[in-house]
């Protein structure tokens, strides 16, 4: 008997593609999200607020409020083909951040951060049309991104990790922290899939789950 219970399951364990496919908690294409940065508790946030130093452009924060609505951001691909709505975004894939109010790009570029010295993280574009230095590919552990995991997102133009590392700012957006980017993987860059709009992968627009 216990030698027919390890053939199973051996038989099930190396069944071809068994394991490989997306999860119910895939993250997908068209999604929106907020992204909660799991070393400091502070979700990825934008505003109109524009840097005063550096390259002047829209600011990217951190707050610790889980109900603001300038904190949601759209999953798009690096051109709009590669990133079909309700596709489970594959861990490695080249990704856009889109700020839902705003409509510009998450973005990064060799701009010193303004409290911690890194490199400065803005949004940037109109009508989630920017530059190449918009583009992240997500790094996880599986095969896609799911809900539950930890990822990462490494900038492919400089290379940098999206990072807090838990500065505050004053006035006019005092207690929100800096968000920048290190050149390094560290604890300070790991990011978690929050409350949002899912996609499921169908053709039908209206099927969605809401967190």
């Amino acid at each position: 008997m216990r030698r027919r219970c390890l053939l199973l399951l051996l038989a099930l364990l190396c069944e071809p593609g068994r394991g490989s496919g997306p999860g119910p908690g895939a993250v997908t294409c068209g999604s929106v999200l907020k992204l909660l940065n799991t070393r400091h508790n502070v979700r990825l946030h934008s505003h109109e607020v524009k840097y005063g130093s550096g390259s002047g452009q829209q600011s990217v924060t951190g707050v610790e409020a889980s109900d603001d609505a300038n904190s949601y951001w759209r999953i798009r691909g690096k051109n709009d083909d590669t990133c079909q709505r309700g596709t489970p975004v594959k861990c490695g894939q080249a990704i856009r951040l889109t700020h839902v109010n705003t409509g510009k790009n998450l973005h990064t570029h060799h701009f010193p951060s303004p409290l911690s010295n890194n490199q400065e993280v803005s949004a940037f574009g109109d009508d989630g049309e920017g530059d190449d230095l918009d583009i992240w590919t997500v790094q996880c552990s599986g095969t896609h991104w799911e809900r539950e995991d930890a990822v990462r997102f490494k900038h492919i133009g400089t290379d940098v990790f999206l990072s807090i590392t838990g500065e505050q700012y004053g006035h006019p957006i005092r207690g929100q922290r800096e968000v920048h980017g290190m050149t390094s993987p560290n604890h300070h860059n790991y990011w978690m899939a929050m409350e949002g709009v899912f996609i499921k992968p169908s053709m039908d627009p209206a099927k969605h789950d809401e967190l």
